[in-house]
């Protein structure tokens, strides 16, 4: 699997709203990008996931510029205004919610067990915004990767919930390394991330 970002700019110079972005995700390491303006990680991720088109630059999938096959491939994590989950929505219901998207088994027990699976089966009646930063990542990112076809994720601005860079970038090698990529796009709180990860970095 590759993904490539090539030049993808959203607005127009003096003052993009997206500046103009490279980056390639790759089965082998996760990738992380700071994007230096308010909009810019939201822009990115829906540009990277095929759900908006730039209006300069191209997305490739494997070569394939095809934004329908883009969408059906890569899973939006996160990502404000189109899956960040309701804060106020337990979070066994947004278990039960993407197990049913997914088209797995979506009983009370079978929530239950996917949530002591990851540790935070004391979590299930608490809101989605009481969840911590690190635990909230791991079950969205392992959500998604469980959908039927996806093959890579875009995890939009882990940074904004707080919590330890060093625990969610863990997570992240981790869901990379059971075989579904993590495309992070982020803000400038990034940077000290992307000088101390050794992973694949990308600004724009």
């Amino acid at each position: 699997m590759r993904l490539d970002l090539d030049g993808v700019t959203v607005g127009d110079d003096p003052t993009p709203a997206l500046p103009a972005l490279d980056a390639v995700l790759t089965d082998g390491a996760p990738t992380l990008v700071a994007v230096g303006t308010e909009r810019g990680p939201m822009l990115a991720s829906l540009i990277a996931g095929g759900r908006m088109l730039p209006d300069r630059g191209t997305v490739r999938l494997d070569g394939d510029e095809d934004p329908e096959r883009i969408r059906h491939a890569v899973a939006l994590v996160d990502t404000p205004m189109a899956s960040e989950p309701t804060p106020a929505v337990p979070v066994g219901s947004v278990v039960r919610e993407e197990l049913v998207f997914a088209g797995r088994p979506a009983s009370r027990q079978a929530v239950a067990d996917l949530l002591d699976d990851l540790g935070i089966g004391a979590w299930r009646r608490a809101p989605m915004t009481d969840l911590p930063p690190t635990d909230r990542i791991r079950l969205l990112l392992t959500l998604a990767a469980a959908r039927p076809g996806v093959a890579a994720l875009v995890l939009t601005s882990p940074e904004r919930h707080g919590g330890p860079s060093d625990e969610w970038l863990g997570v992240v090698r981790s869901v990379t390394e059971a075989g579904t990529p993590v495309l992070v796009v982020g803000g400038r709180a990034l940077d000290p991330v992307l000088r101390a990860a050794g992973v694949t970095a990308a600004r724009s």
